[in-house]
């Protein structure tokens, strides 16, 4: 299995101004957006966190994390590079100015 995480940083403590982040948007569209698009190259599963505090009880550093689900980097790929993959993108722009960071990861056998 292997894991695409997009993680929407929250401004640093000493910003004065937090990112615009829609969460209405986010969750009644661009997630349903995400889904339409890539289930048919492999999407398996979606997973959204909302940030609540840091582990300290300070502000969370993430906004919004996001983690989708494909059964291989293949299928990933498939989904990232194929033919709505640049609208799922386009779309990041309608709910937020948050530059989001990318992660791809594998799941550990437990």
């Amino acid at each position: 299995m292997v894991i695409f995480s997009v993680f929407y940083p929250a401004a640093k403590p000493t910003a004065k101004k937090q990112p615009r982040f829609d969460h209405d948007y986010f969750d009644q569209t661009h997630i349903p957006l995400v889904k339409e698009a890539f289930a048919a190259t492999g999407l398996k599963g979606v997973l959204v966190l909302k940030g609540v505090s840091a582990g300290d009880g300070g502000p969370a550093p993430y906004l919004v994390q996001t983690h989708l689900s494909f059964d291989s980097a293949e299928a990933l790929q498939a989904s990232v590079n194929g033919p709505r993959g640049a609208e799922v993108l386009a779309d990041i722009a309608a709910f937020t100015d948050a530059k989001p960071l990318t992660q791809v990861s594998s799941r550990s056998p437990t």
